[in-house]
């Protein structure tokens, strides 16, 4: 009688734990995943997040681009290429113990070894650019006879400058020296450059020829 009890209580339990492990059984895990399953609630994936910061930032730059004053820009870039190269023709002069001439036509700044009266420059004068190219962009390729060599950098479109005292040329001897060409002393010359409403002074000092 006890073995007979137990065989069918072991008979029970075996059905039970087949019943649970059927997908039919009201009581499968499969059956209980599906029904939880209902209530899951997804996040953004990474790729969705990434996509979302790349059309973010798209949008913030292009409405950056509206409040971009591109004359404040361009003042200041020409004023520093300026600069560079009046500072390179004052090492250049001392390094090969020779006259530079600093050409300010009012449409570019440029270097030559000589003074020609009318702004021109002999090919075989010009003191070449120290990367061997300008910015050979379209106004420097039309101001500077389409050399990309020259030390030579033609005004951006929408820039222009005027010199105080007003002066076409300037020379640096090799002492590092700024002089006039001509007898009158030289004076302590000031570039202003102009873009716009944007204004940049570029200094040129009388005893040392520094600028700045």
């Amino acid at each position: 009688m006890t073995g007979t009890l137990a065989h069918g209580t072991t008979g029970i339990a075996a059905k039970a734990a087949v019943q649970c492990a059927s997908p039919a059984g009201n009581f499968s895990m499969s059956g209980i995943l599906r029904r939880q399953g209902k209530h899951f609630q997804h996040g953004f994936t990474l790729v969705e997040l990434i996509t979302v910061m790349v059309i973010v930032g798209v949008l913030a730059a292009a409405a950056a681009t509206r409040y971009f004053d591109r004359a404040v820009y361009d003042a200041a870039a020409f004023t520093e290429q300026a600069r560079s190269l009046i500072r390179y023709g004052q090492k250049v002069a001392v390094a090969q113990n020779r006259l530079v001439y600093v050409r300010l036509d009012g449409n570019s700044v440029a270097l030559c070894f000589v003074y020609v009266a009318d702004g021109s420059c002999p090919a075989d004068r010009r003191v070449m650019s120290p990367s061997a190219n300008n910015t050979a962009s379209t106004n420097t390729l039309a101001r500077c006879t389409n050399s990309t060599s020259w030390a030579c950098e033609g005004n951006p479109p929408g820039v222009t400058y005027a010199t105080s005292p007003a002066t076409a040329f300037f020379s640096y001897d090799a002492l590092g020296r700024p002089a006039n060409v001509g007898a009158a002393a030289f004076a302590r010359l000031t570039m202003t450059v102009k873009s716009g409403a944007s204004s940049v002074a570029l200094v040129v000092e009388a005893d040392t020829g520094h600028v700045h």
